[in-house]
């Protein structure tokens, strides 16, 4: 039920990515930037994504990160910027004020950890009807074991602190720990998590 994400699979992972996340950020940035997004990960060489598949085949859920975190979206604005741009300017165009965050996402590599002995997790989402089934779990296995296939020793992630319990308490489960807060520029309070791999 666990399997790499191809491009195949992408545009089941897009809408599995907005029912998970709706109204963030990426979310807001529409289904094609998510696409591209999606398609980059997967392609790229440190990128780390997998899919679970429901009885039928198909993508319910999905996980997708990297190894070497710093820098990562700088590299794929530099493959894919044309394609990026083009799909952004729709929400752009929406919300002028969404410029200077998308900027700060590309050109702030020194907020992520450094080391091809580092795996970011960037995303992890399942479909809501399967929230609870142990989809997550399988994922999130899924993502440490090719974590510490490739050397990592540590895996970061952060998420929200505030009205996000259950997202929190999973990530706890799975033996992370919260070595940073921090609050970003639009006032989100954000819990920074470390696991150490065995």
């Amino acid at each position: 039920m666990i399997s790499k994400l191809t491009k195949q699979h992408v545009p089941q992972v897009v809408s599995v990515h907005v029912a998970s996340f709706p109204g963030f950020f990426l979310s807001f940035l529409g289904p094609q930037f998510l696409s591209i997004f999606y398609s980059a990960v997967s392609s790229a060489p440190e990128g780390i994504a997998f899919v679970y598949l429901n009885e039928a085949g198909i993508p319910s859920g999905f996980v997708a990160g990297t190894s070497n975190p710093r820098g990562f979206y700088s590299r794929l604005l530099m493959r894919h910027w044309f394609r990026f741009a083009m799909a952004a300017i729709p929400s752009v165009l929406r919300k002028p004020s969404i410029v200077s965050r998308v900027a700060r996402a590309v050109f702030h590599p020194s907020d992520n950890p450094v080391g091809d002995d580092v795996a970011g997790l960037f995303s992890i989402g399942v479909l809501p009807e399967l929230q609870g089934t142990g989809a997550g779990k399988k994922l999130m296995q899924a993502f440490l074991e090719e974590a510490k296939y490739r050397r990592c020793k540590r895996v970061v992630l952060t998420t929200d602190q505030d009205n996000n319990d259950a997202v929190n308490a999973f990530y706890v489960r799975h033996g992370f720990s919260v070595e940073r807060r921090f609050v970003t520029p639009e006032g989100r309070k954000m819990n920074e998590y470390w696991l150490t791999l065995p």
